[in-house]
């Protein structure tokens, strides 16, 4: 699979998306009431279990934000985390069913418009979120994608305003420094420079903060940032072999028929999926190299990946664009990045726990800002504004309506708003009428709905009487019925009016039946107009 021949950017990429991951896998099991090493063990499932078995070559899974609140909610009704763990099992036997039935192709339904303005709305939401760790607010991540709804006491705008009254000027200094450096690392120039191109600009910026902070603690106390105060990463004390086993859960099978688990086990099939088609469809946008991903096979992967999570005391994953946009912006060429960056978070929890826990919230904000600015980049907005109002109204809506709501709300609306556009331009476009004297051709540009009801009803109604109609259908592959049976009714009056009534190539079933009718009606048309003899 030519997996050596990229290791040399795919190993460097999964130090970044591990270094993403990392944080993130922790703050939404702990937004999921989930026991924290959940995440971690879903983590590294996701990387190296789906990472080998994905339909995509740069798609990273790992545990979704997006499920926090079925999560939660999940694990409270029925009545604790192993009765849950079954219902995530059962969860990943439906994905595994939605791939058999060749469910992926509900991923190209999205238009671009929407998928570019999920895109966007998820870059500003990382930014919003991260603005607080960057200026040194108390508290860890809650997730990769927790949404700005201002009228929650706990938003993102309130997280804000709060961040602002106590900023920690260690904590600043050090995003600062740490987001020059990676912008210094897209520059141009040192682009050219061979050895240091090599090197990720985020592994620079996290290291460089990490000795930064330790240096801050011999001279500069005040700059200094402590773990007890949430500023630095806080990972399990796990030593050995006997204490990573005692942090795995197993899933309690007893309520395996209740309704209650299956509502759980559909809706977590359900959301997780559509999530991970998302997601699929964002990063196959994002990939310069414009791979096209098997969702299908990505489907499969995830419910293996579920089911194994399910089993070992793991939350539910999927595909999710945070890391899997961190992995592509840090160069990765295949899907070894992704074991890679599973593998590297199960040693770094075993073997590298007090190192990690070195690493400031604040250098890895500075990654999560990079990463939000390069996915709602200004260039989206202005390409988006140049295609016309049917490509930025519902980009702007779709960006609106998942800052203001959550992810699968906010695509729905966008949804909804891009289909009215498509609606409106196949209202518009799908019948041209040309007009010469008593003649009137009615020509099917494409096919015809029932939507097309209202323009068709009023331009046979503006046809006077004695024109000669001549209906066309040769660029329409499909009538609708609806529309069929109108014009049967006014090719059944036609002749009253002494109209004369054509039809060239009808492809319905009742053809047959339309032909006689306008035969019988024509005919009767010159019986009427013939001369008295």
């Amino acid at each position: 699979m030519g997996y050596l021949k990229n290791l040399k950017y795919d190993l460097p990429a999964s130090i970044v998306v591990f270094l993403v991951a990392l944080p993130l896998c922790l703050g939404i099991a702990l937004a999921s009431n989930a026991p924290l090493f959940s995440g971690i063990l879903t983590g590294v499932i996701g990387g190296i279990i789906v990472g080998f078995l994905s339909g995509s070559s740069v798609s990273v899974s790992g545990p979704a934000a997006g499920l926090t609140v079925i999560v939660a909610s999940g694990i409270q009704s029925l009545g604790g985390f192993e009765i849950f763990l079954a219902a995530v099992v059962l969860s990943g036997c439906f994905q595994l069913l939605f791939g058999a039935l060749k469910g992926g192709f509900l991923a190209s339904l999205f238009p671009n418009s929407v998928v570019k303005g999920m895109l966007s709305a998820i870059g500003i939401t990382i930014i919003l979120k991260q603005i607080p760790h960057a200026l040194g607010n108390f508290g860890q991540f809650e997730s990769d994608m927790a949404f700005w709804n201002i009228f929650e006491s706990d938003s993102t705008w309130q997280s804000l305003v709060a961040a602002l009254d106590s900023i920690k000027v260690g904590a600043l200094l050090i995003c600062s420094v740490s987001l020059g450096i990676l912008w210094l690392w897209e520059t141009p120039k040192l682009r050219t420079i061979p050895w240091l191109s090599r090197i990720p600009g985020p592994l620079v910026a996290v290291v460089f903060a990490a000795s930064a902070n330790w240096l801050f603690h011999f001279g500069f106390h005040d700059l200094a940032l402590h773990a007890d105060n949430g500023h630095l990463v806080l990972l399990p004390n796990i030593t050995s072999l006997a204490a990573f086993t005692q942090e795995l859960r197993f899933p309690d099978f007893s309520m395996i028929l209740s309704a209650n688990v299956w509502t759980v086990a559909i809706t977590l099939a359900a959301v997780g999926s559509i999530e991970t088609l998302l997601s699929i469809e964002s990063t196959d946008k994002l990939d310069p190299f414009r791979r096209v991903s098997n969702t299908n096979r990505e489907l499969f992967a995830q419910g293996i990946g579920n089911i194994t999570a399910g089993f070992v005391g793991g939350i539910p994953m999927t595909s999710v664009i945070v890391r899997s946009s961190a992995n592509i912006y840090a160069g990765s060429k295949s899907r070894l990045s992704g074991i890679l960056h599973g593998v590297i978070l199960l040693i770094s929890v075993v073997a590298l726990g007090p190192i990690l826990n070195l690493i400031p919230v604040a250098a890895l904000a500075a990654v999560l800002l990079a990463v939000g600015y390069k996915l709602a980049h200004p260039k989206l907005f202005k390409a988006a504004f140049r295609a016309g109002p049917d490509q930025y109204v519902p980009f702007l809506i779709t960006i609106a309506a998942i800052l203001f709501t959550d992810l699968l709300r906010g695509v729905t609306i966008g949804l909804l708003v891009g289909l009215g556009f498509v609606l409106k331009a196949s209202y518009y476009s799908a019948i041209l009428v040309v007009r010469h004297g008593s003649d009137v051709l009615l020509r099917f540009t494409k096919d015809v709905t029932f939507i097309h009801k209202v323009q068709l009803r009023k331009e046979l109604g503006l046809i006077p009487p004695g024109s000669h109609v001549f209906f066309d259908a040769t660029r329409a592959s499909f009538i609708d019925r609806d529309v069929f049976e109108m014009i049967h009714e006014f090719s059944s009056s036609a002749a009253e009016r002494g109209i004369h009534v054509e039809m060239k190539d009808i492809t319905l079933r009742e053809s047959t039946l339309l032909k006689q009718n306008l035969k019988e009606n024509n005919h009767g048309i010159l019986q009427k107009n013939a001369p008295s003899q």
